[in-house]
């Protein structure tokens, strides 16, 4: 007398006069393949280099041709910035540039405003003296 049982397993397991087997694939013996080297000959070499330093020449040739530094797309002449006036303001004693900041533009940002001040005169830093001449950005001239 045979008796099979199932149980929830992927694989079925068989009880046949009392041997327990299993029912399935049979096993395949796994053959490993060899893991051979990659060799680069000579002309593979040389063409490795050239695809690294082709990119690296173009960068090289394009830096030397621009001269490093941008191209501008209308330049100014220097006629034209002679051209341009600015609003001037002389400092008064005690009084510094973040006041003179707050008197030109209320409205602004005076961090901004400062800032531009310092760019426009060419300044070292925020320190200004008593009877100095300062130019105004045109956007807060009145």
């Amino acid at each position: 007398m045979s008796t099979v049982v199932m149980s929830t397993a992927v694989m079925s397991t068989v009880v046949m006069n009392g041997t327990i087997g299993t029912i399935g694939t049979p096993r395949i013996p796994i053959t490993r393949i060899p893991i051979t080297r990659l060799r680069i000959t000579r002309r593979g070499y040389a063409l490795l280099t050239l695809i690294v330093a082709a990119p690296l020449v173009i960068a090289a040739l394009g830096f030397a041709v621009n001269g490093g530094g941008a191209v501008a797309a209308n330049p100014v002449s220097a006629a034209s910035l002679a051209s341009v006036t600015f609003e001037h303001v002389t400092v008064q004693a005690g009084e510094s540039l973040w006041q003179l900041a707050a008197q030109i533009a209320p409205s602004a940002d005076p961090r901004d405003v400062v800032s531009d001040i310092v760019h426009l005169n060419q300044l070292s830093s925020a320190v200004v003296q008593p009877g100095q001449t300062l130019a105004i950005p045109l956007k807060y001239g009145h």
